[in-house]
């Protein structure tokens, strides 16, 4: 319990009965979790401060306990109340963002000896047990925010870190204002296997692997597909500048029907 005998001696003067010993270790162990007090009652107040120690009101009530922290790592408000009721002190620890909260009871006679209040190592009974009832019940959810909000302040780091790393990989989804360096996909090693991707040599990159007849530097007849082949193709069959492979000879009129293939009796069909 490193830390809480200093802060039990420090509080020793506010410190005159049992409830106050119990606010006091619970007080440390919201602090071991990564929060600071800012100070006492519901509101805030212009003199908040946060600090490891209670405020000098802490104790005032003896019937009813209201603190206030704040987390080191981001911005976690919490609102612990303590109410005594009988001989047992009920805490509830509420998160003051999302409104979620936490309960432990707390038997005063099972954890506190009342007759040794200012002497650190026999106050608590089971000193122990009682941080394991805190850290389990009234601490957990409240834990698990801040680790979250560490872990992400820490792989906030690491992608920093890891820019400068010239054996990584960009990520193919960069943060928010940031742009992945990828190598250029024209440039080697990259550019293999580009002519499957561009088999005509359009893009510029390389000769594709087919030949365009109409593209191929080759002189040209002169032929335009596009004024259309009489006979075979009428004018705008074939859109301007569109590959385009003959399938005959230009020029050559259709041939009329073989008289070995002729059609049904007055049925007119070329196709037939």
């Amino acid at each position: 319990m490193a830390g809480l005998e200093l802060l039990y001696s420090c509080c020793g003067g506010n410190i005159s009965c049992p409830q106050d010993a119990i606010v006091c270790l619970v007080h440390w162990e919201i602090i071991k979790s990564g929060y600071k007090c800012v100070g006492s009652g519901d509101e805030p107040r212009g003199s908040d401060k946060k600090s490891e120690l209670l405020p000098s009101d802490w104790s005032s009530s003896k019937v009813e306990y209201t603190l206030r922290y704040t987390s080191e790592v981001g911005d976690v408000q919490l609102l612990l109340k303590a109410l005594l009721v009988d001989s047992a002190l009920i805490f509830n620890l509420m998160n003051r963002g999302t409104q979620q909260g936490s309960d432990l009871i707390v038997n005063l006679n099972e954890h506190v000896d009342k007759d040794h209040l200012q002497t650190f190592d026999r106050v608590f009974k089971d000193v122990g047990g009682l941080t394991a009832k805190v850290r389990s019940q009234l601490l957990p959810s409240q834990d698990k925010r801040t680790q979250a909000q560490t872990e992400r302040s820490r792989r906030t780091q690491r992608e920093d870190n890891d820019d400068d790393d010239p054996l990584r990989v960009p990520s193919r989804h960069p943060r928010h204002g940031a742009q992945a360096h990828w190598p250029d996909a024209v440039a080697p090693p990259f550019s293999v296997g580009g002519a499957d991707l561009d088999p005509l040599g359009r893009s510029g990159t390389g000769g594709g692997m087919l030949i365009d007849p109409l593209r191929s530097g080759y002189p040209r007849s002169g032929f335009d597909p596009s004024s259309g082949i009489p006979d075979i193709l009428p004018p705008g069959a074939v859109p301007p500048g569109a590959r385009f492979d003959p399938f005959g000879p230009i020029g050559r009129h259709r041939p009329g029907p073989d008289p070995d293939h002729m059609p049904p009796p007055g049925y007119d069909d070329m196709f037939m």
